[in-house]
Parts: structure tokens; sequence; C-alpha cells
């Protein structure tokens, strides 16, 4: 076989190779690194929740899909994948979608369980107890006399309920534990250990719905009323509620920490080198999880390169965005008048004018500034709204000051009477490209990625099988 029929044979041999790779065939090589179909069609779902097939709509997203790859290709070219924040960043995120694969399985209705059979173990075959209480605090450093007030007060609410009176009123009304005396002095349920010792004592001892007489605790005198008592439910009954606070507790990240530090050991591997291993292991079964893992990986990089290659650089070349504005100021041209200034608001009629000088050529950025250092440093004389962009109807003192509105009404407030608005009226369009700031900003960073998306398409060959698009989501 000659040269020339080798080089016939393995041209034709690279066409079919999406055709020979029949479970997974590629869609695509960008950069000479070929794009399986299972990748493509993770994206594109991804971005097409609706699930339609419509051709138009495939297409524009191999262009879309393509441009994102090609930027993804240029930040690795740049290296960004190797900085250690990205790296920090990336692993953190990877970190999170595999430790809880690494939990091994009934670990968290182990957790439940050990949890409910410690409730079982503290209550000591006691049961729980649902109490009231009427409360007055003595603090610990109390002198004898306040204590002695205390006692007397705690005396005559028990004799009060001796003589008939509503328990929860006088809870309400005298107890000085704020949160249950909304409840009449209703607590919740408590078993053993959780509660002051000379509290727990008399609450174990009352029947239900009896009174305690009063007594000191270490925070101070309590008169109690035992509202109810159980025996702990059972597990299966308590079990969806231990979850739902154990997990609040962060028991997922526990667990998946603790599985990780285990098997990092056992393997003789760091907690990273662990992960790494995993990643790679667990991405080579999971399709989902390796395109899941992929998305962030490239997600980050997207973002890395948009911002230093085109968002940051546009935004600060005000050059580029005045050319830009000059040669697009059709585009941003109104039909309703506007007006860029600042409304302000003085206690004494003479600040007005006085302002209005003060302005005169200051560049608009130095206006609230200049306002504040002249006239507020001692006190506020003068208020000011931050200088803006107005529609005509979007403000009422300034449709009323500036367009004549008959029916706009001046807003007064109270201690500045005067008011009154610094700037001027643009009646077809914006004068400066700072009077539409953000949106030339948005429109000239736009600019800018689509200069760099040509550029990536110069610089990088891509290949797309047409065949092969044509299968995405249409196979078994």
């Amino acid at each position: 076989m000659n040269m020339k029929r080798i080089a016939l044979f393995l041209l034709h041999l690279t066409f079919y190779i999406p055709v020979l790779a029949q479970d997974d065939p590629i869609v695509m090589k960008i950069a000479g690194k070929p794009v399986p179909r299972s990748e493509f069609e993770y994206n594109y779902n991804k971005n097409n929740t609706d699930n339609v097939i419509d051709r138009k709509d495939l297409e524009e997203y191999v262009d879309l899909f393509i441009n994102y790859k090609l930027k993804v290709q240029a930040a690795e070219d740049a290296k960004m994948d190797t900085a250690q924040s990205f790296i920090n960043e990336f692993h953190t995120y990877r970190d999170q979608q595999i430790r809880p694969l690494l939990v091994p399985a009934g670990a968290e209705d182990k957790e439940v369980r050990d949890y409910y059979d410690g409730m079982l173990k503290q209550l000591g075959g006691r049961d729980l107890r649902l109490p009231a209480h009427i409360f007055l605090m003595v603090p610990q450093k109390s002198e004898a006399s306040e204590q002695a007030v205390k006692k007397a007060r705690i005396d005559s609410i028990y004799q009060a309920l001796q003589s008939g009176a509503d328990f929860a009123e006088l809870a309400k009304n005298h107890s000085e534990d704020v949160r249950s005396a909304q409840r009449g002095g209703q607590l919740t349920w408590f078993g053993p250990g959780q509660l002051v010792p000379e509290f727990e004592k008399v609450m174990y001892e009352l029947k239900k719905g009896e009174t305690s007489a009063p007594f000191l605790s270490s925070v101070g005198y309590h008169i109690v009323r035992l509202m109810d008592c159980k025996q702990l439910e059972p597990f299966d009954t308590l079990a969806p509620q231990i979850r739902r606070f154990l997990e609040s507790r962060g028991m997922a990240d526990r667990l998946a920490q603790q599985a990780t530090d285990s098997l990092a050991k056992v393997r003789g591997l760091t907690p990273e080198q662990l992960l790494d291993a995993e990643t790679e292991r667990l991405c080579a079964k999971d399709m989902e999880l390796k395109y899941l893992v992929q998305e962030y990986h490239d997600g980050l990089l997207l973002y890395e390169i948009s911002k230093t290659q085109i968002w940051d650089p546009a935004a600060a070349d005000t050059v580029a965005l005045q050319n830009y504005f000059k040669k697009n100021k059709k585009k941003y041209a109104w039909d309703v008048p506007h007006y860029y200034g600042m409304v302000y608001y003085a206690s004494q009629k003479d600040d007005v004018k006085k302002v209005q000088k003060l302005l005169k050529g200051v560049d608009e950025s130095q206006w609230t500034a200049r306002v504040r250092e002249t006239f507020n440093k001692d006190s506020v004389t003068v208020r000011m709204e931050q200088p803006r962009l107005y529609a005509k109807g979007e403000h009422a003192t300034l449709d009323s000051l500036v367009f004549k509105v008959s029916e706009g009404k001046t807003h007064v407030r109270q201690g500045f009477p005067h008011s009154a608005v610094v700037g001027r009226t643009l009646k077809k369009g914006p004068q400066k490209w700072t009077d539409v700031a953000s949106q030339v900003v948005s429109d000239y960073q736009a600019e800018c990625e689509r200069q760099f998306v040509e550029e990536l398409r110069r610089r990088y060959q891509v290949e797309t099988y047409p065949e092969v698009l044509a299968t995405v989501n249409k196979h078994d």
C-alpha cells in the first residue's frame, strides 16, 4: 500500500470515527478535543428544560456550545486552571458532590437510631413532662433585700392561686419568663438532665394537674404546674423529627467528613488525594456526575476568562466606551424627555441657589461629596438624592420642577421645605455615555465578547459532525 493510499485510508477512517463509536459517538471536535454526544446532550438538555427538539434551536445551541468550549480552551491554554484560587474553589464544589457519596449506606439511619437510644438512656425509665411555671428572676449576686422582695411577690402569687386565681392569667401578668408567659407559663416537654436540678426535682414529684409551692432555684423563684406527662414515643414515630433535627445540625457534612478521613487513613492517603481518586472512580461509573463536575470546572474557567479578558477591561476602558457610544448614539435615543441630575431639599431658601452655584462646573460624580462637605459638616441643612437619569413621569418633584407637569406634586421633606434640582435636560437622547453608563458598558462588553469569540474561532480548529448531531436525543 503506497503512501497516497495510506493517507486516503486514514482520511476515510477519521471521517467515520463519529459513526463507529456507536454507544457514544463524537458530535464535534474543538481544538482537537472530541466532544461525545452524551456530553453535548447533558448540556443541551439542561439548557432546554422543555425537552422539545427543534432543529433550529439545536443548531443555535451548537454555536453557543462551541463558543463556550472555545473560551474554556483559551482559559486552559492561559493556565487559569492552575491558579490556586481556581483549584480551591473547584475543589470546594467538587467535594460537596463527592464526599456524601463516600458515606456508608445506612450511616444516617444509624445516627438517627443512636440519637433515639441516647434519649431512652437519658430518661432512665422515667417519662417526659410538660410543665408550666410562674417565674421571678433572682440574680445570683442580688442583695438579700432584693431576694426578700421577690419572695414576698411569689408568695403573694401563690396565695392568689390558692384562692382560685387562674394560673395562665397570673403567668401572663407576673412571670418574668417573657416567652412562656405569653403562653400562660407553659414550657415544652422535658426529661431528666434538661433543667436546673431544683426545677427537675419538683417537676418529677408532681402528678398531672398539680401545682407546686414556691421554691428557689439557682436562677430565681418558681411555681410549677404539671400540665401533662407521657412515655417517649416509639422510634418509628420520632425518627422523622430526629432526622430533621440532626440534618439542621449538619449531620450530612459531619458524616461525609468522617467517611473521608476514615477512608483516607485506611488507604494511606491524604483526604485530598482520596477525593481525587474517588472523583475519577465515581465519574467513570456515572456520566451525570462526571458532567456535573465538569460543568462546574468549565463554568469557573468561563467566568474567569470572561472577567479578565472581556468584562473588566471593557468596563475600565472609558475611551473605548465613549467611542462606542458616539458610534452607536442613535441606539440610545428615546421618545420621552429625560433629565440627568440630582433632586435636593434645603432647610433654608438661600441654600437652594448656593447649592447650584457650588456645583457649577463640578463633575457630576462629585456633587454629593461637595454638598456634604459644604453644607452638612456640623449639621444637615441639605438632603440629597443620588444623581441619576430620570425619565419624564418617573419622579413627581422633578416632573413639577423640570417638566412643568401641572399634576406633579412637589415632595416636601419634614424640616426641608425647599426642593430643587440641578442637572441638565435631555430631549432626544443622552449627551454623554455616562448618562446611560450601565447600558453602554453592557453593550460594549457584548461587542468585545463577540470579537473575542471571532478571534478564538480563528485560533482554534472546530469540526462538527452533522450526521451525529442529528441523532441528539433521538437514539435508544
